[in-house]
């Protein structure tokens, strides 16, 4: 691998003028696995798979197709502890080690990123296999790199979609509903952020990934209450269809004009209040459905945008109907304290982040308040003013 880092790679690679929209093929069905492994031949024939252990194991039976497969030559290998720098180092060595030619990510967004960015390093085809509809991780091309603690440090930028992604319906039903109650959440922030970032824009492509993202929130409006209800039934399929697939095209499509702005940025922030010190347990999705309510809340406060403040008020209503989280709490940051919550902040603001696409500036203060307030009801004299940060319990003064 050359000598750059991860970092230079992902600033180089987001600079380019390249849409990488969509996979080379998408599978997708009740039990395809085995129709699949001729697929993977024309790929490779060593593969690596890279999951996590829990993951593995638990999947052991859906994937002997492919690891009985006698036209295959499989090696299975675990990332731990997360899509870090420490863990990529180790399983490009266990691709060199096995002589893999192809790459096979199973598992949820960490596992996929982790798989499609050690394929990236080494040049090699990928192939994502989605354990949960929890991100459209599957389908993008980009990887997101974090902390051996999980804090998220960077993106990195792909040079293409993967070669081949396996939607099994059968293998992402055995997930918990809470992963593609998340999913949910991830993917209603494509519409709510590439609408900050890109709604102006005359660009063909541009516009049709941002009203692909509104048709996608709408998706999510009328059937995920029958899906969460109804666990493999249609609209269960057709939410996953829409979390993991559709939501994918419109980063494709977009691309880096087409981008995450606040919601994500929240995320971002929140990964780097320590586990140890809060208990949290919050994943990827839930924490980015809170943060589209403290980016809905930041256009309230120092817009005085109502629009904002209905479609908050939309969404928490919405929350409760599916179990979206709507505050600290709900995210298992009851015991966060004010110190955690600004160093959140300043990680959200930092001087490359998408917040800053948002058509105003935001200070750490600003931010705190609006995480902390996210279920206030609609002021229409509400100013950033009269909102203001007290204790260390996370309580606002209004």
């Amino acid at each position: 691998m050359p000598n750059e880092s991860l970092a230079e790679l992902s600033t180089q690679t987001s600079s380019s003028l390249f849409l990488a929209v969509a996979p080379a093929r998408v599978i997708r069905g009740s039990q395809v696995l085995a129709a699949t492994v001729d697929e993977i031949t024309r790929l490779g024939k060593r593969p690596l798979i890279i999951g996590g252990k829990h993951t593995l194991t638990t999947t052991e039976e859906f994937l002997q197709p492919l690891t009985k497969a006698k036209a295959l030559h499989v090696e299975q290998v675990y990332y731990s502890p997360d899509c870090s720098e420490a863990s990529l180092l180790s399983l490009r060595n266990a691709a060199s080690q096995h002589k893999a030619d192809v790459i096979i990510g199973v598992g949820g967004g960490k596992a996929l990123d982790t798989a499609k960015l050690v394929a990236y390093q080494l040049d090699l085809p990928v192939v994502t296999i989605p354990t949960s509809a929890a991100t459209c991780a599957a389908w993008t091309a980009l990887s997101n790199v974090y902390s051996d603690d999980g804090a998220f440090l960077y993106d990195v930028g792909l040079s293409r979609c993967p070669d081949l992604l396996i939607l099994d319906y059968d293998l992402v039903q055995t997930a918990p509903q809470r992963t593609l109650v998340a999913g949910i959440g991830d993917a209603l922030a494509k519409w709510y952020e590439a609408s900050v970032s890109s709604g102006s824009s005359e660009q063909s492509i541009i516009i049709a990934a941002v009203q692909q993202a509104r048709v996608l929130r709408d998706i999510l409006f009328q059937k995920s209450v029958a899906a969460v209800n109804e666990p493999g039934g249609t609209a269960w399929r057709e939410v996953v269809d829409a979390s993991v697939l559709l939501a994918g095209v419109i980063g494709g499509l977009g691309g880096a004009q087409c981008r995450t702005v606040a919601a994500h940025a929240v995320h971002n922030g929140l990964t780097h209040i320590s586990k140890h010190a809060t208990g949290h347990h919050s994943i990827h999705g839930e924490k980015v459905a809170f943060g589209i309510l403290v980016q809905l809340r930041l256009e309230e406060m120092i817009q005085g945008n109502q629009l904002a403040a209905a479609a908050r008020q939309q969404l928490l209503k919405f929350y409760l109907e599916i179990g979206l989280p709507r505050t600290l709490d709900d995210l298992g940051y009851c015991d966060a304290t004010i110190k955690q919550l600004h160093l959140a902040a300043e990680i959200a603001l930092n001087p490359k982040s998408d917040i800053h696409r948002l058509p105003f500036k935001v200070s750490p203060e600003q931010l705190m308040a609006a995480m902390v307030s996210t279920t206030a009801p609609i002021d229409t004299k509400d100013t950033m003013n009269r909102v203001s940060v007290r204790g260390l319990s996370g309580e606002v003064e209004e």
